[in-house]
């Protein structure tokens, strides 16, 4: 086969057939799967470069270049200069570890992150040996033939063969703000350059279908795209160094400078909390200079090699090493952990904020419900209303019985108590065996069964190896068309079309899908397609134009949300099928019955058409037929109502009050009806169901319409007692007016979206969740988490996971920080222990410090870090967004931790100084062992495995911040055995605390080590004292918790939504709703702080 000419680049000047030609590919059949790895290793992954490649330098870099690490350099050097070789062997080792395991954890992670990615990439619809294949958009090659819709990402320069209404956003490549109408016909001359913009056969890739689908050939991908150029020419843009045109040169170098500082220490690189552990570092490394001079001050800046020593292990003291190294191991197994439960991390600063969420906005349809819709009401005016029950199978047209109630609606069914409206069971088969009484009039049922066979876009099919139902396209067709499959009206057995290679006797009911579809016996059908105009969500209609062969015209097949296809309604049927003016008490009469079928929980579609005869069409007509929507949906013949029953998902209502129990409102945003959305809401628990319980004020705006809200001004809404728990007939302006309500109530809130539109307020929310099944590209974009299977349980889980990730955080921060407040108060306070040269004699060296800071601790920070979640985690109010981790309770018990630690160690210091020697604390035992340093030597050697254990110590007890390590779960039947299980259930943080309880032994008695290296040696009696101090040390932290539990006591658990209201006698309105429905439902007073 000649090589295909990948250099071409005037497509826009040949025909669709001319395009396939030259790229050697067939329009009906795709490629073969066997051409597609030789086009992708001729011309590379569609991609605008390679996210997954790993930047090893980078990686050093941020290892090296933090206030942590520099410290540690600097008191390298330090040590080196002054010729103490084993304080800075000892050094340049930890150096070493903390790099060596931070790139290992960071590979690990950058590796994590990237298959995370590629789970949320934007995928490609395309067909290839003649199926249809969703594939991700990096495997598309040259010559591919793609499908498009609404909502997607193009993935690759198209050249477009086939277009419906089809128009796209092309600002990101042109800056033109306006939709794009393409045109396939279109063909340029050549040798002409024509601008990018107007080359409308063209469908560039990066930008967006705002409407209509289409087909073209893959022409360009990867950087050879017209976006693919503008990314090669800024590949080497380097955002660092500011080159504002408007600032001077030294304004742009003090920036410059300012912005690469900031990136060399981290201060303006990363998520929030790693920028803040970065301006935390560097306020540890002034406060370790500023002890350092404290140090030299002390002994009158007459620094010897001993002095400096004394001053670099002060400094040493103060710096966590292990936080970064620990920090990056959580996050890296926060965001597999999440992708686990379903829950798919874009963005790093999303796993920090999960846990301070306190209101979700959550859309119904698929998130809240199952998504799989089953017809449950019919109403055709004049005829009755058709009940579908026994049917749970939503793709399964050959299950579920049919009845009638003639002539009756359902708002007169639902209001009538004293007739017997005589029920007319097994509908189906008196319907074909013409059994149903004379009055009433057949046609008008099949007048709407037409309609909606014929007016949707999707397919149910059976499959001929495992005889499973399935189904292709918006669940909300596919029940309306599994409905008319089960009354034997397939749309296939109108207009001869079978979906992809099914036999016509499949019992397939096929449609005009976008997707690979063969045509058998269409020559003989009676209904030929001519047009369609797809659902618009401005105006909630599509229509459907048919030839009918049989009757010599043109149908119109209109069916939409019923406001939008009543406002094109001026007629319906009369009993005896005569055409009547549609009054606007008939419209009243529509809405009521609109109505009854929402306040069941149904989703109510409307449905109307009109004829053309062939022989009144002229040229002009059809043209207008062909290319104006408003020509087309005007003066419609309105035919019924259809309610659709969408079932909540089984695990939505405990999720919701799971939520509730959390603190965590939830509210529901829909395009629904308002009675539709009540019912549902009602049903899961986000509305209470005793509305009577409340005052009318608060009631009122519970349930509101879109329309309604968006009619209201900001301090309207301001004013509002409450904000609405449900918005019905929602569009997306009024999801970005929620969320800037919540934020001006300073909520911290999470949005849903699955629809283009939906963008701009998953990007304003502080956490976007797009949908991974059905949500489009462009909103998984904007968004900062994907949910993998569309679940609202599943942002349950992704809560539950960000707050354990917090908590956890929270935990190995205060034990890292407790600890070098401990140490560096200990040495300080060391400063007063003078030998015979009135020189300092440090209590620890700064070998047992190191040793402290990242043998002893480092380990069990990771331990604490995969800490599983506290059982109260979702008992508690949501964590505060802007203290983050550094809430006053850490920061407190940090020096309450530090002091009783320092405390203890220096009590035992101070013990065997003092008390089994004389206080002789000899000459340069700061630098190395001589006689006179014996008792200080001992000394050492016990408050070194003092601080040892109680570092150790304190790691237990910050699994929980609360409660009893002795008792973590309280409420346990067992609590003996119950103790044994918590500490076993973490392992890696229990052989990482019996490992630091062994490893004070060796380094105390290994001669050489010990008393060239840490400066300590071997001791006796002494044991007694260490361990008497560090069970005292467990014994404080014990009775200082004991003390915050009584202080917090109820103080900060959430109150659990689900009381009874009638238990309470006297209790305020607006409080019982706030704690009926959920804790954190915000009521507001004006001026006044909403609680």
């Amino acid at each position: 086969m000649a090589s295909i000419e990948y250099d071409y680049n005037e497509f826009y000047a040949l025909s669709p057939d001319e395009t396939a030609t030259l790229l050697k590919t067939d329009t009906l059949v795709g490629l073969s799967q066997n051409d597609v790895p030789k086009r992708l290793s001729e011309n590379g992954d569609n991609s605008l470069g390679d996210d997954s490649k790993i930047d090893y330098k980078a990686m050093v870099i941020h290892q090296i270049c933090n206030a942590m690490i520099l410290v540690l350099f600097i008191s390298m050097i330090i040590s080196f200069a002054i010729r103490d070789w084993i304080t800075g062997g000892v050094i340049s080792f930890v150096v070493g570890v903390n790099v060596v395991i931070g790139l290992l954890q960071e590979y690990k992670a950058t590796k994590t992150m990237n298959s995370l990615k590629a789970l949320s990439s934007p995928n490609a619809h395309v067909i290839r040996d003649g199926k249809s294949e969703t594939i991700p958009s990096k495997e598309v090659v040259v010559g591919d033939i793609c499908l498009v819709k609404v909502g997607d990402t193009i993935p690759a320069d198209l050249r477009l063969f086939q277009s419906n209404n089809f128009e796209t956003d092309e600002a990101l490549l042109t800056g033109e703000s306006l939709p794009v109408n393409k045109d396939p016909e279109a063909i340029y001359e050549k040798n002409i350059d024509i601008p990018v913009g107007d080359r409308l056969n063209i469908a560039y890739s990066s930008s967006t279908v705002v409407k209509g689908r289409a087909s073209g050939i893959v022409v360009k991908t990867g950087l050879n795209t017209e976006i693919g150029k503008i990314a090669k020419s800024l590949q080497n843009t380097e955002n660092l160094i500011s080159r504002d045109p408007t600032k001077t040169f030294w304004q742009n170098s003090w920036i410059t400078i300012k912005q690469s500082l900031g990136a060399f220490l981290g201060t303006t690189i990363g998520t929030p909390l790693h920028r803040k552990l970065s301006k935390l570092a560097i306020l540890l490394f002034w406060v370790a200079v500023v002890f350092a001079i404290v140090v030299m001050a002390s002994q009158k800046f007459d620094v010897d090699r001993g002095v400096a020593i004394y001053a670099i292990c002060v400094a040493l003291s103060m710096i966590p090493s292990s936080l970064v190294v620990v920090l990056t191991i959580t996050m890296s197994v926060g965001a597999a952990v999440m992708a686990s439960r379903n829950v798919i991390i874009r963005k790093l600063d999303s796993l920090e904020a999960l846990g301070a969420v306190n209101d979700i906005c959550s859309d119904k349809t698929g998130t809240l419900t199952q998504g799989k819709m089953i017809a449950r009401q019919v109403w055709i005016p004049k005829f009755g209303t058709v009940s579908i029950t026994s049917s749970n199978e939503p793709f399964n047209p050959t299950i579920g019985e049919t009845s009638l109630i003639p002539s009756l609606s359902p708002y007169e069914y639902s209001h009538n108590e004293t007739e017997d409206v005589g029920i007319i069971q097994s509908f189906k088969e008196k319907y074909y065996s013409d059994e149903l009484p004379k009055s009433l009039n057949k046609n008008l049922f099949h007048k709407w069964l037409e309609t909606s066979t014929l007016a949707t876009i999707s397919t149910v099919f059976q499959d001929k190896e495992t005889q499973e139902w399935k189904a292709h396209g918006d669940p909300t067709e596919i029940a309306i068309q599994v409905f008319a499959a089960k009354m034997d009206l397939p749309r296939s057995k109108l207009t001869g079309e079978v979906f992809g290679a099914q036999d016509k006797d499949d019992n397939s009911v096929s449609s005009m899908d976008e997707e690979q579809e063969k045509k058998t016996g269409s020559d003989s059908a009676q209904f030929v397609h001519v047009a369609e105009y797809p659902f618009d969500s401005t105006i909630k209609r599509m229509s459907a134009i048919y030839q009918n062969r049989d009757e010599n015209t043109h149908e119109v097949y209109t069916k939409g949300a019923f406001e939008g296809v009543l406002n094109c309604c001026s007629y319906w049927y009369g009993a005896d099928g005569t055409l009547q003016p549609m009054t606007d008490d008939d419209v009243e009469t529509i809405k009521k019955n609109v109505d009854t079928l929402s306040s069941e929980g149904l989703r109510v579609l409307a449905f109307a058409s009109k004829s053309y005869k062939d022989s009144d069409l002229d040229n002009s007509t059809m043209h207008s037929i062909l290319h104006s929507r408003t020509f087309v949906e005007n003066d419609l013949i309105f035919l019924g109502l259809i309610g659709i029953y969408d079932p909540p998902r089984p695990e939505t209502k405990g999720a919701v009050k799971k939520f509730h129990q959390a603190g965590i409102n939830v509210r529901m945003l829909t395009g629904d009806f308002p009675g539709t959305a009540k019912a549902i809401a009602q049903e899961v628990g986000i509305l209470p169901t005793n509305l009577y319980h409340y005052p009318k004020e608060v009631v009122d705006v519970m349930v509101m319409t879109g329309s309604q809200f968006d009619n209201l001004s900001e301090e309207e809404i301001d004013n509002l007692p409450v904000l609405p728990l449900v918005i019905a007939r929602c569009s997306p302006q009024t999801k970005v007016r929620m969320i800037e309500a919540l934020h001006r109530r300073n909520k911290f809130c999470a949005m849903t979206g699955d629809g283009v539109n939906d963008s701009p307020s998953l990007k304003l929310a502080n956490v976007g969740i797009a949908m991974g099944i059905n949500g489009s590209d462009v909103a998984k974009d904007a968004s900062d988490i994907v949910l993998s299977d569309d679940n609202f349980a599943s942002i349950l889980n992704a809560v539950e996971e960000g707050r354990r990730m917090a908590d956890n955080i929270q935990k190995f921060v205060l034990q890292l920080l407790a600890e070098n407040v401990a140490q560096a108060l200990y040495l300080i306070i060391g400063l007063v222990f003078m030998d015979k040269d009135h020189k300092s004699v440090f209590p620890l060296s700064p070998v047992e410090v190191l040793w402290v800071i990242v043998v002893t601790s480092c380990f069990p920070a990771m331990g604490l870090g995969l800490e599983k979640a506290a059982p109260d985690l979702m008992d508690r109010p949501p964590n505060d967004s802007k203290h983050g981790i550094f809430t006053w309770e850490v920061i407190i018990d940090m020096f309450a931790y530090g002091i009783l630690m320092a405390g203890c160690c220096m009590s035992t210091f101070t013990s065997i100084m003092y008390g089994f020697f004389d206080g002789e604390l000899g000459y340069n035992c700061n630098r190395k062992y001589n006689d006179s340093c014996h008792d200080v030597f001992r000394a050492r050697s016990a408050a070194f495995a003092t601080m040892t254990w109680c570092a150790l110590i304190l790691a237990w007890e910050v699994i929980d911040m609360r409660r009893s390590f002795f008792r973590m779960q309280p409420e346990t039947d067992s609590p003996f055995t119950q103790f044994f299980k918590d500490i076993w259930g973490n392992q890696f943080l229990f052989w990482s605390v019996i490992f630091g309880f062994g490893s004070a032994f060796p380094v105390i008695y290994i001669p050489v080590i010990n008393t060239d290296v840490f400066l300590h040696k071997p001791i006796g009696a002494e044991w007694g004292i260490a361990i008497a101090f560090s069970a005292a040390f467990w014994m404080g932290a014990e009775l200082y918790k004991y003390i915050k539990r009584l202080y917090f006591k109820n103080k900060l658990k959430a109150v659990n939504p689900e009381n009874d209201l009638e238990k309470k006698s006297n209790r305020d309105p607006f409080e019982a709703y706030s704690t009926s429905t959920t804790i954190q439902t915000d009521i507001y007073i004006p001026k006044k702080n909403s609680f």
